[in-house]
């Protein structure tokens, strides 16, 4: 069977003006007065890519990538500015949020004129719109004019429509983020039975392990240039790791510009205190190969090393550290007490390493605080708290809800 989508070089250039008319004088004056070149930026640049029929394609990329104007070549809404854009088949299009609705028309008016657009007449749609109603959950409001709509009832109509006229193809971005738990919930659950029957999906999120559970395909995009495509499992990771990779070498400036500030104002510091008898002098976070790192992965080893000096002879200091997600919720808070580790009698300057073998955290961003106290654990000789970001991505297991990953069994 032939592909149901082809695009063959598309680019996709616009011109930028940096002129402003604000004023209707100065808009009279720019109809007589030639308007000077603008600024030439490309949206797409050679982008090619094919779907055959049932697949599942994921545009990924960060936010001006290219994604949403590569949509909305695919929905005509815009023209390429050179190459070719081939679809076949009824699409349906959830795009920006309310495109398509009339503001003064009610919703149910706005179903009959969605439907006429997509080819079907008024019993057609008289079939479907108690189920479009039902699925929106706007019953009350269904005549009311969509202007006085919320953004969620936007959104639930739209996908309601969207979905119910039998689509051969359908186009869905970031609008969905819109909606509330519960119906993004029921808005996946309508996706999946789409790509059971068959359907054709272009899916456009950064929830990348949606994206990886819903695809089949993906293509990354950025800048406008087309970096991979193939597999969504590959294409996700190979994206995953060039943002990690940019994240680490971000968090490692901020890290050294805070070292220079933190060395500059020290005393200053909100988040550090202590008598300082022992101080932490750096923290380093090390992967299995003993490298410095700020992104570190799911199962895989993690140390964390502390430097410290001991400006006088410390009689069995107590080492420990806590771990937080970045909504401050504290997730660990082990010591050298507990462990039963005894550092006996310190002077000078040294380390002590706390190794996880095997690291639980899922996704996400995680502070780092570090301590050293006396042998009571009651005098505290310094404190950083939450002073060091640790982020987590998780490519080795396909857990994705929560904060953990539990060495559990299903039996």
């Amino acid at each position: 069977m032939s592909p149901v989508i082809q695009f063959n070089n598309v680019s996709k250039r616009f011109i930028l003006h940096q002129e402003q008319r604000k004023t209707i004088q100065e808009r009279v004056i720019g109809m007589v007065k030639r308007r000077p070149p603008g600024e030439e930026f490309w949206a797409l640049r050679d982008v090619s890519f094919t779907v055959e029929p049932g697949q599942s394609l994921g545009l990924v990329g960060h936010n001006g990538a290219g994604k949403s104007t590569a949509l909305k070549l695919l929905t005509r809404i815009l023209e390429p500015t050179s190459g070719t854009v081939q679809t076949k088949g009824r699409i349906a299009a959830l795009l920006e949020l309310g495109s398509g609705f009339h503001p003064d028309l009610s919703g149910r008016e706005n179903v009959y004129l969605y439907g006429s657009l997509m080819g079907l007449g008024r019993r057609d749609m008289d079939r479907r719109m108690e189920g479009i109603v039902d699925f929106a959950d706007i019953g009350p409001f269904i005549d009311t004019e969509i202007k006085h709509y919320s953004s969620g009832m936007y959104t639930r109509l739209a996908f309601a429509v969207a979905t119910a006229v039998d689509p051969d193809i359908l186009i869905t971005d970031e609008v969905l983020a819109v909606g509330d738990e519960a119906f993004q919930r029921k808005c996946m659950e309508r996706i999946y039975s789409f790509r059971r029957a068959g359907k054709t999906i272009i899916f456009v999120s950064h929830a990348l392990e949606v994206v990886r559970s819903l695809c089949d395909v993906a293509v990354w995009l950025d800048h406008g240039q087309q970096r991979a495509e193939g597999a969504a499992g590959e294409v996700i990771d190979a994206y995953l790791a060039e943002v990690n990779r940019k994240e680490q070498e971000r968090l490692e400036v901020e890290r050294r510009k805070a070292g220079k500030e933190d060395s500059q104002d020290d005393e200053q510091n909100p988040f550090r205190r202590g008598t300082r008898e022992v101080e932490i002098v750096r923290v380093e976070l090390l992967d299995g190969q003993g490298q410095e790192q700020v992104v570190f992965h799911t199962h895989k080893p993690l140390t964390i090393r502390l430097h410290y000096t001991a400006h006088q002879s410390i009689d069995a200091p107590v080492f420990g550290i806590g771990i937080y997600h970045e909504n401050g919720t504290w997730l660990s808070g082990p010591n050298s007490g507990f462990a039963g580790l005894s550092m006996g009698q310190v002077v000078g300057s040294g380390w002590v390493d706390y190794t996880i073998a095997s690291l639980p955290l899922l996704t996400g961003r995680y502070s780092v605080s570090v301590a050293v106290v006396d042998r009571t654990q009651l005098y505290m000789y310094d404190l950083h708290d939450r002073m060091y970001t640790l982020v987590v991505h998780n490519n080795s297991t396909s857990e994705r809800y929560g904060l953990l990953s539990l060495p559990g069994q299903w039996m």
